[in-house]
């Protein structure tokens, strides 16, 4: 009888382990294909617009064949691209600007070989859908929409798909379709980073403060009117005599035609200001301080620094070198006067793009965009920003989107 016990005893034993055994295996095969799932369908190529050469629009190729995003860390998420917005860095990019700070920020250690950024793919806005998210990515889910201005070092969004860090995106407006969403976040993030983090501006302290924006007409200045203006700054704004009924338009209070006369001069006899937004560059900032409110705390923030063309030039140690000492210096040499000289830079940034949708969902922003191209159009697209204009965004419709 004993030996009956023992005999069912282990045969109850071999069929448990059995059922453990597969139990396992089969676990271990799910987690493993979730383990190495590098995207929705397992997908290794994907078309997109490339430069294999920095250059002029020649440059530009289609390929069916561009790898396809992984994600390499857990913050991460893979974008389906339904638009995307072209601004002038673009094309300064294609043909070489900062293209020695960019490879420092890529590759910190100089392990990769020069020119390891190439295919590159350009394009600074992006409107999509999220296909796939990382583990550690908790505020995002597959499918929920969203829009990320893309930061410069990083493959941009003229491709089906692109990777980007969950901190660097936001919910895209729902009041607003893809195409318009696409030309708002590149700008956007760069005027947020001009005035809230380097000029110190918010909603709860912009109530009738004079802004004074130079060159309004611009991406970053549409933007700069709308949001102030929303704040409840008085804003100035300087244009062309084409542009000025657009611009008042967006909000602004006061216009100065800067072709009717000496732009400074007309400045001048206004009265001064808390903030310049200085969007234009060259001589401006000679004249451009005078024309703050001295020892209130006012601040002239330029956007248009020598700081990449001195890492373009000189290389990146005595570029950064030669852009400390030059910075420190207008500092010193205007705080004595009793204002703040400072430089603006983009700066991405999701939780600012959460705000920003705000302000576009409760009819404050509106989207500017002044033409759209299919994705054929990438050449075409590129010649309408590089020809310069100033009433609204480029965009690039990638593929159909849902809104």
């Amino acid at each position: 009888m004993s030996c009956v016990r023992y005999l069912m005893h282990r045969r109850l034993l071999r069929h448990l382990s059995k059922s453990v055994c597969e139990h396992r295996l089969h676990g271990w095969q799910r987690n493993q294909s979730r383990l190495i799932r590098t995207s929705s369908k397992a997908m290794t190529i994907m078309p997109a617009w490339v430069i294999d050469q920095y250059g002029n629009n020649d440059v530009l190729r289609f390929t069916n064949n561009a790898s396809f995003p992984i994600i390499n860390y857990p913050n991460e998420v893979i974008i389906k691209v339904f638009a995307a917005g072209l601004n002038p860095l673009d094309v300064s990019m294609r043909g070489g600007y900062g293209s020695a700070t960019m490879a420092m920020k890529r590759d910190p250690l100089n392990i990769k070989q020069t020119g390891s950024e190439f295919p590159l793919i350009l394009g600074r806005d992006v409107s999509g859908v999220i296909m796939e998210c990382g583990l550690d990515v908790k505020y995002f889910r597959e499918r929920d929409e969203v829009w990320a201005a893309i930061p410069p070092w990083k493959q941009g969004s003229l491709a089906e798909f692109v990777v980007l860090s969950a901190n660097e995106i936001s919910h895209k407006p729902k009041s607003i379709s893809h195409t318009q969403a696409a030309a708002i976040p590149y700008v956007a993030t760069t005027a947020w980073s001009a005035l809230v983090n380097t000029g110190g501006l918010s909603k709860d302290n912009c109530a009738n403060k004079r802004i004074l924006i130079l060159g309004g007409s611009g991406g970053v200045g549409t933007f700069a009117i709308q949001m102030l203006k929303a704040w409840g700054a008085h804003v100035t704004v300087t244009c062309s005599h084409n542009a000025e009924q657009f611009v008042k338009g967006l909000g602004a209070d006061h216009v100065v035609d800067y072709t009717a006369g000496p732009v400074e001069e007309l400045l001048s006899a206004l009265e001064k200001f808390d903030l310049v937004l200085d969007n234009i560059g060259g001589d401006t900032e000679q004249w451009a301080l005078g024309l703050l409110k001295p020892w209130t705390g006012a601040k002239y923030v330029t956007l248009v620094t020598p700081f990449l063309r001195n890492t373009d030039q000189l290389g990146v140690a005595d570029g950064m070198l030669q852009t400390a000492a030059t910075v420190a210096t207008k500092v010193i040499k205007h705080l004595v006067k009793g204002v703040h000289y400072r430089w603006g830079f983009f700066a991405p940034s999701g939780p600012a793009l959460d705000e920003i949708g705000k302000m576009v969902d409760a009819g404050q922003i509106r989207a500017v965009v002044e033409e759209m191209f299919s994705f054929s159009q990438v050449p075409q697209a590129f010649n309408k920003v590089e020809k310069g204009h100033a009433r609204g965004k480029t965009v690039v419709e990638i593929s159909k989107g849902g809104s």
